[in-house]
């Protein structure tokens, strides 16, 4: 018995003699020289500032080696002392002489099983803090061992992520200022090396996350022993280390330890099988990623994709963004996913998706349409800017969801009042070059937009001015007092400055405005004949096809003229002209010698995929503008999707051109304007 005594005793002299070296004398500086790197100014009177130090030496010393780039990936970087500190030894000896006292074999003997409960009951006080303070503060009464402090940030870092982002702001200024934060990191600093592999991941995933400058002592040494300690974590560990590196800046530690990352992950990529781990590694590996290993992550999803849930769709559908790579298969089984779950996901999402489409060109009609019917259907639950921000993307892919449309159209004829000057550009631009008009209520409409449109020309810039009148001159409308204010020479000569890195672009805005000016004015009125500038016997590769077809079908190229120069810099592929009956087709020397109004004039119009809005035949803004003014020119327009006609057989190419040409139910009766969604 007196033997226990005697341990204990010893046990706690030695803990109250490495406690008064261990005091802190002022949190203020203990945060300053763990978070901050660059200051080492203040006096050296205390004893923690001397200890401090001797442990961890300046930045301009050996010990901040492992920040070149010099020193090997996985090299042990800083040097250690060989002995302990002073709180290891008591932590060590505490430890070892609690498990020598559970080994009596006296059954009556008084056993001490201090280390085993105080374990339970600090982490089962740690599950029932509610607020990061609450952590620290039980943090510093009574964490001990560097798998308590890794747990006490871990869990700060579980709370603050709750919270709204004007909490968190609240609650980072309250963690930073709270006096046992800076021993936390303290601890974490000291004893970085001795964290298990879990703990180590964790706790760089938690410090950046909750805001320790990239840039601190504390960070660069996590990511420093993560390098040396690479090869030890498992496909877990690797998945949050993943996590953490997709969120960093590039810097010397970051770039080696996402070079050491990228060789295991070359090798262990087969034998993953979890699809939320490898969505990781695709978000960390990102663009730069050779295309050998995108190709090995690809293939590995794949094996799992029958597994796939709603949550990970999404992180997929997002971690092939991160990365630049449009593997359709995946994004194809993805959007399956997001279409049959589309209710679970929020605002936030929805546009992230929306962006995603974009930047890899994938273009899912499916899935456009199945986003759009949702927020069409929820219209009445989202923000009218919320709604500006959908169509905003759903412009980008060129994607028309006309009901939405629809829908905001009268939003904005009832309350305009919400428009500022951004938003009002973005549905300007937005409606016209998607070509929509809402049907019934056009003149409105467009009334209510040039109405807004005018109470911003006293603080509207020229070129936010320029693009206004650009978007509703495509739309068909003239809005007159902007108008005289774009055309006034001052305003011109601000606009096409020679410096400009965007005059040309400039230019042709203003020739689309002056065309506009010209043709949909209401006195304007169709012309006999049309005096063409010139035309040309080159025809583009693209278009020899059709040239050989018309040949065959109407027996001679004199028939018809090619590669047409109009009025207006306006070019079309093919004219023919026809009798007044449209049986016949006429030469065109002999049609070139009569101004005759009954010759029927046709304009053959091979456009790309990409002048349609996606998945219809619904022609964009430009093209629906530069069919109108044909109109206006006298010509028939006949629109032929090239990819298409592309891939017709000889025989099938001639019959299309044929039923286009002598089709009596082709020609409208009156001149096409916008050509409405409906």
């Amino acid at each position: 018995m007196n033997n226990k005594i005697n341990y204990l005793l010893s046990t706690a002299r030695c803990m109250h003699r490495c406690s008064s070296v261990l005091s802190f004398k002022s949190s203020a500086t203990a945060r300053k020289h763990i978070l901050w790197t660059s200051r080492y100014r203040d006096p050296l009177e205390n004893n923690f500032r001397k200890f401090f130090l001797s442990i961890f030496p300046s930045p301009h010393g050996s010990s901040r080696r492992f920040l070149s780039q010099k020193t090997d990936v996985f090299s042990t970087g800083a040097e250690i002392p060989a002995e302990k500190s002073t709180e290891a030894l008591m932590s060590d000896q505490a430890t070892h002489s609690s498990l020598e006292l559970e080994k009596s074999d006296d059954p009556g003997s008084f056993k001490v099983k201090h280390v085993m409960d105080h374990d339970e009951l600090f982490f089962d006080s740690l599950q029932k803090c509610t607020c990061p303070c609450d952590v620290l503060d039980l943090a510093s009464k009574s964490a001990a061992s560097i798998k308590q402090f890794t747990n006490c940030l871990t869990m700060v870092w579980r709370l603050l992520k709750n919270l709204s982002e004007e909490q968190q702001r609240y609650e980072k200024q309250l963690i930073f200022e709270h006096p046992a934060f800076a021993k936390l990191c303290q601890k974490l600093l000291q004893d970085a090396r001795r964290m298990m592999r879990g703990d180590l991941v964790f706790s760089l995933h938690a410090a950046v996350h909750i805001g320790i400058p990239q840039n601190t002592l504390l960070v660069q040494t996590l990511l420093r022993v993560c390098q040396e300690r690479l090869n030890q974590l498992d496909n877990r560990c690797i998945s949050v280390l993943a996590t953490t590196l997709a969120g960093l800046e590039k810097d010397k530690n970051v770039s080696a330890l996402q070079a050491g990352l990228q060789l295991l992950a070359e090798q262990r990529i087969p034998t993953i099988r979890d699809i939320f781990i490898l969505q990781n590694l695709m978000k960390c590996m990102g663009k730069d990623a050779p295309v050998f290993l995108k190709k090995k992550l690809e293939m590995a999803v794949l094996k799992e994709i029958d597994h796939l849930t709603f949550p990970n769709a999404l992180r997929v559908f997002l971690a092939l963004v991160a990365m630049n790579y449009c593997s359709i298969p995946i994004l194809n089984a993805c959007s399956k996913k997001i279409q049959e779950n589309i209710h679970d996901a929020p605002f936030r999402q929805l546009i992230l998706i929306l962006e995603g489409c974009y930047n890899l060109q994938y273009r899912n009609v499916k899935l456009l349409s199945a986003l759009a019917d949702y927020i069409n259907s929820t219209a009445y639950l989202w923000d009218k800017r919320q709604i500006i921000l959908f169509l905003s993307a759903f412009e980008t892919l060129a994607f028309q969801p006309s009901e939405l449309m629809g829908i905001f159209a009268e939003k904005v004829t009832e309350d305009p009042e919400f428009l500022n000057l951004k938003n009002l550009l973005i549905v300007l631009r937005v409606y016209s070059r998607l070509n929509y008009v809402p049907k019934g209520q056009k003149h409105q409409f467009f009334e209510t937009l040039n109405s807004c449109l005018n109470k911003y020309l006293p603080q509207i810039s020229n070129i936010e001015l320029l693009k206004a009148v650009h978007s509703l001159s495509i739309l068909g409308y003239l809005p007159h007092g902007a108008l005289d204010e774009l055309l006034q020479k001052d305003s011109r000569d601000e606009l096409l400055l020679s410096d400009d890195v965007y005059r040309e672009q400039k230019e042709m805005m203003l020739h689309c405005v002056k065309t506009c000016v010209e043709l949909d004015s209401p006195s304007f009125t169709k012309p006999a004949f049309v005096q063409t500038a010139s035309f040309s016997s080159l025809v583009p590769l693209n278009l020899r096809k059709a040239r050989q077809a018309l040949i065959d079908l109407l027996g001679d190229e004199n028939m018809f003229r090619q590669n047409v120069q109009l009025p207006y810099q306006y070019r079309i592929d093919f004219e023919i002209r026809m009798d007044s009956d449209r049986k016949k087709v006429l030469p065109v020397t002999a049609a070139d010698d009569h101004a005759d109004s009954s010759v029927q004039r046709l304009a053959f119009l091979f456009v790309p995929l990409s002048a349609f809005c996606v998945g219809t035949t619904h022609p964009q803004g430009k093209l629906a503008m530069k069919k109108r003014h044909l109109n206006k020119l006298g010509y028939h327009v006949i629109l032929v999707l090239n990819k298409n006609f592309q891939e017709m057989t000889d025989e099938d190419a001639v019959e299309f051109l044929k039923g286009k040409i002598y089709s009596k139910n082709y020609f409208p009766s009156s001149d096409v304007a916008v050509q409405d969604s409906n």
